[in-house]
């Protein structure tokens, strides 16, 4: 009841301002009423849209979008609307190429289960393969490591050793040159350092013939009777 008069009572307004423009509208737009009649007193233009079968876009047509124009189009068409999309089946099959390219990945990314179980086993044994190699890298490093240890102990005696004797060796400069020059000196100042020098030269003409009188007195020795 109450519905049907809302309804009569919206014709009778639609028909009384029927040759009003909009500029001259009774009610403001932004009122109650007035979206009530905007409402009520509208009329749509009708979609001419043909749904009594599918769309077929027409490739000739420049309007047509260029992504309906393609193959992966048509094949979207002919899953969806069959024979009726009046496209030829067999020019949806790949190409020869686009075959052996679909063969190629299949076989990089699907391998048969044959090839599968042979990459693992292959994988497995050369992880066992290095892994052995690693345990005997290991045991050889292991059955070297007494040795080592004692030449790195002998390594670092001898480095304490050559430490010591330079420090008694500098040590030893330094109370000859405060001897001989009456005051202690500085080890870096140039006399001290061509004192040094001057005293290897002596050690080192010494050395030389301490060495010409060991081999003269090998030749002048008589020789060992043999029996």
């Amino acid at each position: 009841m109450a519905a049907s008069m809302l309804v009569q009572r919206t014709a009778a307004l639609c028909g009384t301002f029927k040759g009003i423009s909009v500029s001259k509208a009774v009610c403001p737009v932004n009122s109650h009423y007035g979206f009530m009649l905007q409402t009520a007193c509208y009329n749509p233009r009708p979609l001419r849209l043909d749904l009594r079968g599918p769309y077929i876009p027409d490739k000739d047509s420049i309007k047509t979008p260029e992504w309906q124009k393609t193959a992966r189009y048509d094949k979207k068409l002919f899953g969806r609307f069959g024979s009726a999309s009046h496209i030829d089946p067999a020019s949806l099959w790949p190409s020869h190429e686009e075959l052996e390219k679909i063969k190629a990945e299949e076989k990089q990314w699907h391998p048969p289960l044959e090839v599968m179980l042979k990459n693992i086993e292959a994988k497995e044994k050369e992880e066992t393969e290095k892994r052995l190699a690693k345990e005997k890298l290991i045991a050889a490093n292991m059955a070297k490591m007494p040795k080592m240890i004692e030449d790195w102990r002998r390594e670092k005696r001898e480095t304490k050793r050559k430490l010591k004797e330079e420090k008694a060796q500098k040590a030893k400069l330094l109370a000859e040159a405060r001897e001989r020059f009456g005051y202690s000196m500085d080890p870096r100042s140039p006399k001290f350092l061509e004192m040094v020098a001057e005293i290897e030269k002596e050690e080192k003409k010494k050395k030389k013939l301490l060495k010409r009188r060991v081999k003269e007195e090998q030749v002048a020795a008589p020789p060992v009777a043999q029996s």
